[in-house]
C-alpha cells in the first residue's frame, strides 16, 4: 500500500520539474555581453542561424514555358500605386 503522501510529494517534484527543464534548454546566450563586433556577429549567427530563402516561384518550372498573365498588370500597377501621394 503506498502513502498518499509519497504519491502527492512525486507528483508534485515531477510536476515542478517539468514545468521548469524547458525554460533551462531554451536560454539564450549572452550574445550582447560581447566586446569584440565580429565574435558577437558569429554568436548571433549561431544562435538564429538564417532561413532557408524559398524560390520566387515554388510551382512553377522555368523551362516549362509557362507565362503569368497578370505579372504585367501587377507591375504596372505597383508602379503607380508608388508614385501616389500621401499626405500632400
Amino acid at each position: 500500500m503506498v502513502r498518499t503522501g509519497t504519491c502527492t510529494a512525486a507528483f508534485l517534484l515531477a510536476s515542478v520539474l517539468g514545468i521548469f527543464t524547458p525554460a533551462a534548454f531554451a536560454a539564450e546566450p549572452n550574445c550582447r555581453a560581447i566586446e569584440s563586433i565580429s565574435a558577437r556577429l558569429s554568436c548571433y549567427d549561431a544562435a538564429f542561424p538564417p532561413k532557408a530563402r524559398k524560390p520566387a516561384e515554388a510551382g512553377i518550372d522555368s523551362s516549362s514555358g509557362y507565362k503569368d498573365p497578370f505579372l504585367a498588370e501587377e507591375a504596372r500597377t505597383a508602379a503607380k500605386l508608388k508614385n501616389i501621394c500621401r499626405g500632400c
